[in-house]
Protein backbone atom coordinates (compact mmCIF):
# COMPACT_ATOMS: atom_id res chain seq x y z
CA UNK A 1 0.00 0.00 0.00
CA UNK A 2 2.64 1.96 1.10
CA UNK A 3 4.75 2.05 -2.54
CA UNK A 4 1.14 2.07 -4.34
CA UNK A 5 0.23 5.32 -2.78
CA UNK A 6 3.82 6.90 -3.27
CA UNK A 7 4.17 5.86 -6.66
CA UNK A 8 0.70 7.58 -7.57
CA UNK A 9 1.95 10.49 -6.30
CA UNK A 10 5.27 10.64 -7.29
CA UNK A 11 3.55 10.47 -10.74
CA UNK A 12 1.09 13.00 -10.52
CA UNK A 13 3.83 15.12 -8.89
CA UNK A 14 5.75 14.75 -11.98
CA UNK A 15 2.87 15.04 -14.86
CA UNK A 16 2.17 18.47 -12.57
CA UNK A 17 5.43 19.69 -13.01
CA UNK A 18 4.70 19.20 -16.84
CA UNK A 19 1.16 19.49 -17.10
CA UNK A 20 0.90 22.44 -14.45
CA UNK A 21 -2.61 24.42 -14.17
CA UNK A 22 -3.63 23.12 -18.11
CA UNK A 23 -3.65 19.32 -16.65
CA UNK A 24 -5.30 20.55 -13.03
CA UNK A 25 -8.02 22.43 -15.67
CA UNK A 26 -7.89 19.09 -18.08
CA UNK A 27 -8.47 16.42 -15.33
CA UNK A 28 -11.46 18.64 -13.58
CA UNK A 29 -12.96 19.01 -17.35
CA UNK A 30 -13.07 15.22 -17.45
CA UNK A 31 -14.84 15.02 -14.04
CA UNK A 32 -17.74 17.35 -15.39
CA UNK A 33 -18.33 14.78 -17.70
CA UNK A 34 -19.30 11.12 -17.80
CA UNK A 35 -15.79 10.28 -16.71
CA UNK A 36 -15.68 8.49 -13.81
CA UNK A 37 -12.70 10.50 -12.08
CA UNK A 38 -13.54 12.20 -8.88
CA UNK A 39 -12.45 15.93 -8.21
CA UNK A 40 -11.26 14.79 -4.63
CA UNK A 41 -8.75 12.93 -6.41
CA UNK A 42 -7.34 15.80 -8.66
CA UNK A 43 -7.60 19.27 -6.51
CA UNK A 44 -6.46 17.79 -2.49
CA UNK A 45 -3.07 16.23 -3.96
CA UNK A 46 -2.36 18.95 -6.57
CA UNK A 47 -2.76 21.36 -3.30
CA UNK A 48 -0.17 19.57 -1.21
CA UNK A 49 2.08 19.01 -4.46
CA UNK A 50 2.22 22.89 -4.53
CA UNK A 51 2.62 23.99 -0.89
CA UNK A 52 5.73 21.06 -1.05
CA UNK A 53 7.16 22.65 -4.69
CA UNK A 54 6.19 26.05 -4.32
CA UNK A 55 5.61 25.60 -8.19
CA UNK A 56 1.95 26.40 -8.53
CA UNK A 57 -0.14 28.86 -6.22
CA UNK A 58 -3.58 27.76 -4.53
CA UNK A 59 -5.44 30.58 -6.16
CA UNK A 60 -3.90 28.84 -9.59
CA UNK A 61 -5.51 25.82 -8.68
CA UNK A 62 -8.77 26.88 -7.93
CA UNK A 63 -9.08 28.82 -10.85
CA UNK A 64 -8.05 26.23 -13.35
CA UNK A 65 -10.11 23.81 -11.68
CA UNK A 66 -13.04 25.59 -11.82
CA UNK A 67 -12.35 26.76 -15.15
CA UNK A 68 -11.83 23.13 -15.99
CA UNK A 69 -15.18 22.08 -14.37
CA UNK A 70 -16.99 24.64 -16.58
CA UNK A 71 -15.32 23.41 -19.67
CA UNK A 72 -16.51 19.93 -19.14
CA UNK A 73 -19.95 20.89 -18.02
CA UNK A 74 -20.44 22.94 -20.77
CA UNK A 75 -19.74 20.81 -22.99
CA UNK A 76 -22.66 18.48 -21.45
CA UNK A 77 -24.62 21.13 -21.57
CA UNK A 78 -24.45 21.58 -25.43
CA UNK A 79 -24.76 18.37 -26.32
CA UNK A 80 -27.85 17.94 -24.48
CA UNK A 81 -29.48 21.10 -25.37
CA UNK A 82 -28.62 19.92 -29.24
CA UNK A 83 -29.25 16.44 -28.54
CA UNK A 84 -32.56 16.76 -26.66
CA UNK A 85 -34.12 15.08 -23.97
CA UNK A 86 -35.26 11.78 -26.12
CA UNK A 87 -31.97 11.26 -27.50
CA UNK A 88 -30.21 11.86 -24.43
CA UNK A 89 -32.68 8.75 -22.34
CA UNK A 90 -32.26 6.96 -25.31
CA UNK A 91 -28.47 7.00 -25.57
CA UNK A 92 -26.93 8.18 -22.33
CA UNK A 93 -27.15 4.85 -20.90
CA UNK A 94 -23.68 4.15 -23.55
CA UNK A 95 -21.89 7.10 -22.21
CA UNK A 96 -22.16 5.46 -18.49
CA UNK A 97 -25.83 8.18 -17.93
CA UNK A 98 -28.66 6.36 -17.60
CA UNK A 99 -32.34 7.40 -17.73
CA UNK A 100 -32.41 6.87 -13.94
CA UNK A 101 -29.59 9.59 -13.12
CA UNK A 102 -30.96 11.83 -16.22
CA UNK A 103 -34.33 11.75 -14.29
CA UNK A 104 -32.47 12.70 -10.44
CA UNK A 105 -30.67 15.35 -12.09
CA UNK A 106 -34.07 16.91 -13.68
CA UNK A 107 -35.43 16.49 -10.27
CA UNK A 108 -33.07 18.75 -8.80
CA UNK A 109 -32.66 21.33 -11.08
CA UNK A 110 -36.62 21.16 -11.41
CA UNK A 111 -36.48 21.75 -7.42
CA UNK A 112 -34.09 24.22 -6.88
CA UNK A 113 -33.88 26.29 -10.44
CA UNK A 114 -30.90 28.40 -11.06
CA UNK A 115 -29.61 27.78 -7.74
CA UNK A 116 -29.16 24.13 -8.13
CA UNK A 117 -26.68 24.53 -10.70
CA UNK A 118 -24.60 26.09 -8.40
CA UNK A 119 -25.26 23.74 -5.07
CA UNK A 120 -24.85 20.95 -7.38
CA UNK A 121 -21.55 21.75 -8.04
CA UNK A 122 -20.94 20.96 -4.28
CA UNK A 123 -21.99 17.56 -4.35
CA UNK A 124 -21.24 14.40 -5.50
CA UNK A 125 -23.30 12.68 -8.40
CA UNK A 126 -25.02 15.41 -9.25
CA UNK A 127 -22.58 18.20 -10.21
CA UNK A 128 -21.23 15.33 -12.93
CA UNK A 129 -25.31 15.79 -14.61
CA UNK A 130 -26.68 19.06 -13.42
CA UNK A 131 -25.17 20.39 -17.39
CA UNK A 132 -28.12 17.57 -19.31
CA UNK A 133 -30.66 19.27 -17.82
CA UNK A 134 -29.79 22.81 -17.81
CA UNK A 135 -29.01 22.14 -21.84
CA UNK A 136 -32.29 20.26 -21.87
CA UNK A 137 -34.60 23.14 -20.64
CA UNK A 138 -32.65 25.12 -22.35
CA UNK A 139 -31.50 27.48 -19.29
CA UNK A 140 -29.60 30.57 -20.47
CA UNK A 141 -26.10 29.98 -21.09
CA UNK A 142 -24.69 33.10 -19.59
CA UNK A 143 -26.65 32.10 -16.58
CA UNK A 144 -25.61 28.82 -16.35
CA UNK A 145 -21.60 29.95 -16.35
CA UNK A 146 -21.88 32.13 -13.96
CA UNK A 147 -23.31 29.63 -11.70
CA UNK A 148 -20.98 26.96 -12.48
CA UNK A 149 -17.77 29.06 -12.31
CA UNK A 150 -19.06 29.89 -8.81
CA UNK A 151 -19.83 26.74 -7.36
CA UNK A 152 -16.90 25.04 -8.70
CA UNK A 153 -14.17 27.90 -7.80
CA UNK A 154 -15.94 27.05 -3.97
CA UNK A 155 -15.74 23.49 -4.48
CA UNK A 156 -11.87 23.38 -5.32
CA UNK A 157 -11.15 25.87 -2.88
CA UNK A 158 -12.57 23.57 -0.01
CA UNK A 159 -11.05 20.80 -1.74
CA UNK A 160 -7.53 22.64 -1.71
CA UNK A 161 -8.10 23.39 1.70
CA UNK A 162 -8.98 19.64 2.30
CA UNK A 163 -5.23 18.76 0.79
CA UNK A 164 -3.34 21.42 2.63
CA UNK A 165 -4.58 19.61 6.40
CA UNK A 166 -4.12 16.13 4.87
CA UNK A 167 -0.36 17.43 3.91
CA UNK A 168 0.20 17.74 7.69
CA UNK A 169 0.04 14.63 8.52
CA UNK A 170 3.14 13.14 8.14
CA UNK A 171 1.78 9.37 8.75
CA UNK A 172 -0.79 9.57 5.65
CA UNK A 173 2.32 11.10 3.92
CA UNK A 174 4.47 8.35 4.61
CA UNK A 175 1.31 6.38 3.46
CA UNK A 176 0.67 4.09 6.15
CA UNK A 177 -2.20 2.38 5.61
CA UNK A 178 -3.89 3.06 8.76
CA UNK A 179 -4.03 6.41 8.26
CA UNK A 180 -4.99 6.33 3.98
CA UNK A 181 -8.00 4.25 5.49
CA UNK A 182 -9.08 6.63 8.26
CA UNK A 183 -8.87 9.29 5.33
CA UNK A 184 -10.70 7.62 2.95
CA UNK A 185 -13.52 6.68 5.23
CA UNK A 186 -14.07 9.79 6.94
CA UNK A 187 -13.87 11.71 3.10
CA UNK A 188 -16.45 9.03 2.23
CA UNK A 189 -18.98 9.65 5.26
CA UNK A 190 -18.73 13.52 4.92
CA UNK A 191 -19.48 13.21 1.39
CA UNK A 192 -22.18 10.07 1.70
CA UNK A 193 -23.49 12.53 4.38
CA UNK A 194 -24.29 15.55 2.15
CA UNK A 195 -25.41 13.48 -0.67
CA UNK A 196 -28.02 11.94 1.81
CA UNK A 197 -28.62 15.22 3.23
CA UNK A 198 -28.87 17.34 -0.19
CA UNK A 199 -29.79 15.03 -2.80
CA UNK A 200 -30.98 11.39 -1.73
CA UNK A 201 -33.51 13.26 0.82
CA UNK A 202 -35.07 15.65 -1.42
CA UNK A 203 -35.33 13.22 -4.47
CA UNK A 204 -37.19 11.03 -2.15
CA UNK A 205 -39.68 13.94 -1.48
CA UNK A 206 -39.54 15.07 -5.11
CA UNK A 207 -41.12 11.72 -5.94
Amino acid sequence: MHDLFKGLFDWYSQSLDAGGYWLVALLMAMESTVVPLPSELIIPPAAIIAHQKGNMSLAGIVVAGAIGSWVGATAMYWVSRWAGRPLVMRYGKYFLVSAEKVEKAERWAAQFGSFGIFASRLLPVVRHLIGIPAGIVRMPFGKFSAYTLIGSGLWCAVLCWVGLEAGQDEKLMKGELHRVALWLVGALAVLGAIYWAFVHRHMKRSE
